[in-house]
């Protein structure tokens, strides 16, 4: 936790019997006396998070957001930071597109999480904040970060 302050949370998913919450707790405890750094430490919930609040006492630590690319090739951003990176590209196209009809041709796993949910999936959500009819359609070929918005002359956005 070195150069790490603010609210962290732990997530110990799969610790379900209370005594052992209870170990992993006191452990916790008594691991951290050695920290210089106020801290509070949260017995885990029944769900398994742990909550700790740290004071940082050195600068900011610059914080790794990518991962090896899975062709080998360099490296790419996290797969979690794609879903904000389509959802700013779409108000990017919210605001410079007149055409109400936006389609994204998406890997199918994304496409599945994008649209999870009958009435409050982030295709819905997005479609009412950007006052966009957007369709997401699942392309196999697709890698599994790749992406592309069209309109619907099926002209694809290109972005700089």
């Amino acid at each position: 936790l070195r150069d790490m302050g603010g609210i962290i949370v732990v997530d110990f998913i799969d610790l379900h019997r209370s005594e052992n919450r209870k170990k992993l707790y006191e452990k916790l405890k008594e691991v951290m006396r050695s920290d210089r750094a106020k801290h509070k430490i949260l017995p885990p919930s029944r769900f398994g998070l742990v909550e700790i609040t740290r004071q940082r006492v050195r600068p900011e630590m610059n914080i790794q957001t990518r991962e090896e690319n899975p062709d080998g090739n360099g490296e790419v951003e996290a797969p979690i930071l794609i879903i904000d990176e389509i959802e700013n590209r779409l108000e990017l196209i919210g605001t410079q597109e007149k055409d109400k009809n936006i389609f994204l041709h998406t890997h199918p796993f994304i496409a599945a999480y994008l649209t999870k949910g009958i009435f409050n999936s982030l295709r819905r959500k997005w479609s009412r904040k950007y006052k966009k009819n957007l369709k997401i359609i699942p392309r196999d070929s697709f890698k599994f970060l790749e992406y592309h918005f069209y309109n619907s002359k099926d002209e694809l956005f290109e972005f700089k």
